[in-house]
Order: structure tokens, then sequence, then C-alpha cells
């Protein structure tokens, strides 16, 4: 696998054009820039490519000095955080080169990008209030910002620039693109998660969409501050994970599944022992005793696949106390479920859904998928008694996100599973271009309620009353405290029934 200093060679003797001629002094600063792209629906704002108005050939002999008097020591301290050494000569070269004062940050800024971080693209993944990044061949760079697509003010000078930039996510990670395997899934260092298709099945060029993540991951603090969901929602889920309930997460693309499962995953106690199973590494917890797992894509002959089935299966004999699935897409779901019937409390993992009843049904399908000839009951009763609560999340056409449902599954009935919804999110209409509605209690207790009690969450149903009793003795009146005696503030509006 080529190191920094290889790749850094390789892209400076690629980008070295033939019989280039000594620079005239100070002709190629002053050459007129490109037109920018013509800015379609909402462009963001900004400025052109760090790299445009500037020669091409003057710009692959910077390339080349630098990978000439840089050290392969010299930038692996970069990466490792010291960069000013390389800044320093970044800018010595572009001084020599005759590069104007006024223009020296912004070259040193991209060339440095060029070198250590992704190119073009650098400002946009350092720039928090971008969320994804959709590069769609080299002059079509799109971000969404809250919620909202714009087209951002960069481009890559060609393909070979996007597939350059492909080849540097994904050669760390052992994976490969190529027109025998012409996409991939990878992650950033950070967790972002990267997919990449290439021609000729990307007919317009390269496309890469990069959906990135937190650098500090968010908390349910955050999720309660951007109207996800309602802090007695936060408590009634934070209660469900302490207490080893199977949680399904749901929700379309894009919907924000994989935030909502990295959040309900902080509330595992400390004390327990977790394996994560991925395609691409994206979860971010922060307990200590963490196991995690990746699949790993096959090689040129074919061979060494190991899909996420397979690691759910060798996760059952790493003594878990928690398994968490990122997302399951098929066969993977029937161990999965196994899993959760089999003694493995406290599992969570995502699926692609429309609603809570259609997450059901895809995993029945994803189930059939496994090659199984399971009837449809079983697979039902398997799902019945493996799943305890449907947590269904959703994008709005505003751009926000929400839990539009926290659903209990309650068991099979016939041939039906029962759900009951414990909370759920009522749109009320659209006031300038924003969503309203509000998170509403159903105010029926759930089933799971006494095992909340049995894990010392809750107080049971009998202590409640005996409670209510002594309460209403000592006040003399029926009050409100003792309808509600016992339950977290999270739960009084679940414990009136």
């Amino acid at each position: 696998m080529p190191g920094l200093y290889e790749r850094l060679q390789k892209t400076a003797g690629a980008a070295a054009p033939a019989g280039s001629a000594p620079r005239t002094a100070g002709a190629p600063w002053a050459r007129e820039p490109e037109a920018a792209p013509e800015r379609e629906g909402g462009a963001a704002p900004g400025t052109a490519a760090p790299w445009s108005g500037v020669d091409p050939e003057l710009k692959a002999r910077v390339k080349q000095r630098l990978a000439e008097e840089l050290d392969a020591e010299t930038l692996e301290r970069a990466q490792r955080g010291d960069d000013r050494p390389v800044k320093e000569a970044i800018a010595a070269i572009l001084r020599a080169e005759g590069a104007s004062p006024l223009e020296l940050g912004r070259l040193t800024a991209a060339l440095y990008a060029e070198v250590l971080g992704f190119g073009p693209i650098q400002p946009l993944l350092d720039d928090p209030d971008v969320s994804e990044i959709m590069i769609n061949g080299p002059r079509h760079v799109y971000v969404e910002r809250h919620g909202r697509l714009q087209r951002a003010p960069v481009r890559f000078e060609d393909d070979e620039a996007v597939l350059r930039l492909i080849e540097r996510i994904v050669a760390p990670l052992g994976r490969r693109i190529d027109e025998a395997s012409p996409m991939v899934d990878a992650r950033l260092p950070d967790g972002s998660r990267v997919n990449a298709i290439i021609p000729p099945l990307a007919i317009d060029g390269p496309a890469v969409t990069i959906r990135k993540f937190a650098r500090d991951p968010f908390g349910i603090d955050d999720l309660i501050r951007f109207g996800t969901l309602t802090p007695e929602m936060a408590e009634v889920l934070r209660a469900c994970v302490q207490a080893r309930l199977n949680i399904l997460v749901s929700g379309s693309t894009g919907s924000g599944k994989t935030t909502t499962l990295n959040v309900l995953s902080s509330f595992i106690p400390p004390d327990e022992r977790i394996v994560t199973i991925e395609d691409a590494a994206e979860l971010q917890l922060r307990q200590e005793h963490v196991v995690r797992l990746e699949t790993r894509p096959p090689n040129l002959e074919g061979r060494g696949e190991i899909a996420i089935r397979q690691l759910v299966r060798n996760a059952l004999r790493m003594r878990p106390d928690r398994i968490v699935v990122g997302e399951v897409r098929g066969g993977e779901a029937l161990d999965m479920l196994q899993a959760m019937n089999t003694g493995h409390d406290g599992s969570l993992t995502t699926v692609h859904a429309n609603s809570p009843r259609d997450a059901l049904s895809r995993l029945e399908t994803m189930v059939l998928m496994a090659g199984m000839d399971l009837p449809v009951r079983a697979i039902r009763e398997q799902i019945a008694s493996a799943l305890d609560l449907i947590v269904h999340q959703a994008r709005l056409r505003d751009g926000t996100r929400k839990i539009l449902y926290i659903t209990e599954v309650q068991g099979l009935e016939g041939d039906v599973i029962v759900l009951q919804d414990v909370f759920r999110y009522v749109q009320t209409g659209v006031e300038d271009g924003r969503v309203r509605g509000d998170f509403r209690a159903t105010g029926v207790r759930p089933r799971f309620s006494e095992r909340l009690a049995a894990a010392g969450i809750v107080q049971s149903t009998r202590t409640r009353k005996t409670e209510r009793r002594r309460a209403s003795k000592r006040r003399g009146f029926a009050s409100e405290f003792s309808r509600t005696a016992g339950w977290p503030p999270g739960w009084r509006v679940l414990s009136c029934m």
C-alpha cells in the first residue's frame, strides 16, 4: 500500500508536463482566471477554486519541487499534526516561483490540501455547516447545508483528479476501485461515509458522495436542541437502552439513522462489552470496551469477501454484552434476529423503511434472502419475539430530521404483528417554508414498562399504587403527583393508564 511520500511522488510525476519550459517571470500569475461555473439552484456563496487562474505548468512545477524537497518523515509528522514545516516549505517554493504575496496564503492552503488533505473539497470537509458533499464529475460539486442542496464553488481539473481523490480515500483501507470493481464504499479518517462509482458505470465521470459526521459526535442534548425529539422521548429511549430492550432504528436515506443509533449506543453502560458490525466503520462509540468489525470486499481474484452475515455469526462467539449492527440489508437479518432471541438482549440495528410497519415487512423479505425456506408465520414469530421497540426517523421537506414514531412491538396476534405507538410526531402545517408540528404521547402505558421496573429503572405498577395511596393519605387529595409517583420525568405522560 503506497505511503504518503510515495503518493506525492506519483502525483508530482503524473502532473509534470513533458518538456515544460522555464517560467517567464510574472506571466503565469497574471493569467486570466477561468470563468467560474454557472451556479445552479441556490449556489453556495464563496470564491472560485483555489487553483483557478494559475498556469497548470506552473502548478505542476511546484508539485514537482515539493516532491523533491520534502522527505517522508516530514510528511508523516504533518499527518500527525505537526504541519508547520510542510506549510513553510510550500510557501518558500511558491515565493521562489514568483507567487504574489497577495496570493501566497491562498495557494499555500490549496497545495497543502492537495498534498496532505483531499484537494479542492478540503475546505468543504472543514466546514461544520456542510453535512454532505456530492461530486458529479470534475466540474459539478454540490453540498448539503442545513438540509438544503447548494452548488459549491469548487471544481477539479479533470476526471483524473477525481480518480486520484478516490484512490487517496480507499488506499489506506485496503480497498480498490477500477474497471473490474467500479464501485466502492469507504470512510474518511474521521468516520465520514464515502461512496464512489467510476466509468463505465458513471457515464458523466467519477461520482463521489461523502456523508460527513461531526468531529465531536452528537449527543442526546444536541438532538433535543435540533428538535429531533423531546426531553421526554429522550428519557424513554435512555431507559429502554439501559433495560436492554432490542431496538430497531428505521428511516429513509439521509434521515439520520446512524446518528440516532450512535446516540442510543451512548446510553449503554461503560462496563458492558460492545461489538459493532458495519460495512464501513462509522459509529463513534465513546465507551472503552468496544470491538469494531468491518466487512471486507473480494480481492482481485474474487475471493476473500467477508460479509456482515459472517461477522454477525462470529460476534456471537466473542462474548458480547451488546451487538450493534450498522445496517441490515440482506440475509444477516435472520442471524441478527436469532442473536436477539438467544440471550443477546439490548442489541441495536438500523434498516431502510418508510414506516414502522414497513420496517417489519422489509425484515421479513431480508430473512427470506438468507436462503432459508421458512414459513411467513415462523418469520413473524421470530420478529415479534426479538424486537421490542422501533424508532422511526425521517427527513422532512424543510430539511429537518424528526423521530416520527417510537413504537412498541407487542407480539403476534394471529398472523399480524401488533404495534403500539408510544410517541409520534404530528405535522400541522408549513409556515415560511418550515414544517410545523408537535410531538405527542399516545397515553398508552407500554408493556415493556414492567421490564424497566424489573431492571430498577422505574417502579413497578404495584409499588406505584402503594405510593399513590400513601401520598393521597399524606396530602389528603389525589394529586397529580400521586398519579405519577415512581416515574422519571420522561415517563409521567405514560404512567396515567
